[in-house]
């Protein structure tokens, strides 16, 4: 078992840039990282990358679109994610008639008080599992928008703060059109990341046969850490260094995706702050204490490619290439 906090207050005191503590807690929160990767890939075989980036996104606070056809894992792999740190998952599965009260909750009358009370939601979890996202109203999509921008959500008024730590999966067939509704640019950008899980391969599916994978998998794996852990690790991540240099690489990714002829619209100040965060949380999964270019390199294509649009209209594949593309001319700093 990785090591646990055992005062938050005081991590937050000695968590600063250099000193003992943040070393400590930099290389628990590796270890955690490991583990928790190794008890997702008993359950999804062969997706070693993805299991990466998802715990990336996870310990760099933010959200992941998992885009892929039906039955390749994707519901599992949330699973098995919010299990292995012992987080509450709830599942919301997206259709027209989903409204936003739906997923923020509604005040509903005590008949044996005579007042009302607010009635908690899905998204008042660890991990909400939007299924078939793109399937909800744009009206029930942009509920998501503060809550996974803030961790805060408005209803009846009144302000309610979210979980910590929250993190949103949405899901998505991007091969199927009739009665969708594609996520416009402000919603794509809330996510963190967009993941392709991808068919089995022959012997990961032989697994899933055998019960060694899959939902048989996922029914005796048992949390490696618990949520206290998650927050601390998200902490220990915000303390690893990023050189000037390597921040300026950063901005000129970023810009180079707001002055390129074939895109229409650049990726956004959030995005470059997603994707630094994703870099260092890259980084201390590595375990080092600082950000090197082939950390932001790691990332970069994931955590960019769905906040572009392309001219033409958006075209996930297509903005991959060129953000790939983008990534072979920027200068990469040396020293």
């Amino acid at each position: 078992m990785p090591a646990r906090s055992t005062s938050s207050a005081r991590c937050r005191r000695t968590l600063t840039p250099g000193s003992g503590s943040a070393r400590r807690w930099r290389a628990s929160a590796a270890a955690l990282a490991g583990a928790i990767e190794t008890n997702m890939r008993r359950v999804i075989r062969g997706k070693e990358q993805a299991i990466r980036l998802a715990v990336i996104t996870l310990f760099g606070s933010g959200h992941i679109l998992l885009e892929d056809v039906p039955g390749t894992g994707k519901t599992l792999f949330a699973k098995a994610l919010a299990r292995s740190v012992h987080g509450e998952l709830r599942r919301v599965q997206g259709t027209p008639d989903l409204l936003p009260a739906d997923l923020t909750g509604v005040a509903v009358l005590d008949p044996r008080e005579g007042a009302w009370r607010f009635r908690e939601g899905p998204l008042f979890a660890n991990v909400v599992l939007v299924d078939e996202i793109n399937r909800a109203t744009p009206r029930t999509q942009s509920a998501l928008l503060e809550a996974m921008e803030e961790r805060q959500i408005t209803a009846d008024g009144s302000t309610r703060a979210l979980p910590d730590p929250f993190m949103v999966i949405g899901t998505q067939n991007p091969h199927e059109h009739h009665g969708t509704f594609p996520l416009v640019e402000a919603q794509r950008d809330r996510f963190t990341m967009v993941l392709n899980l991808g068919l089995p391969s022959r012997e990961s599916e032989r697994a899933i046969l055998r019960g060694e994978a899959g939902a048989d998998a996922l029914a005796h794996i048992a949390p490696v850490a618990d949520v206290a852990a998650v927050r601390e690790a998200v902490r220990a991540v915000r303390a690893i260094h990023v050189a000037d240099p390597v921040a300026d690489y950063v901005l000129d990714i970023v810009a180079a995706t707001r002055h390129h002829d074939e895109i229409e619209l650049g990726a956004s100040p959030r995005a470059s702050v997603g994707l630094q965060r994703s870099a260092q949380a890259q980084a201390m999964i590595e375990g080092r204490t600082y950000v090197l270019p082939d950390d932001v390199k790691a990332v970069a294509v994931p955590a960019l490619a769905h906040r572009i649009t392309t001219v033409g209209g958006f075209d996930l594949a297509r903005s991959r290439h060129l953000i790939d593309t983008i990534l072979r001319r920027v200068s990469v700093p040396r020293g």
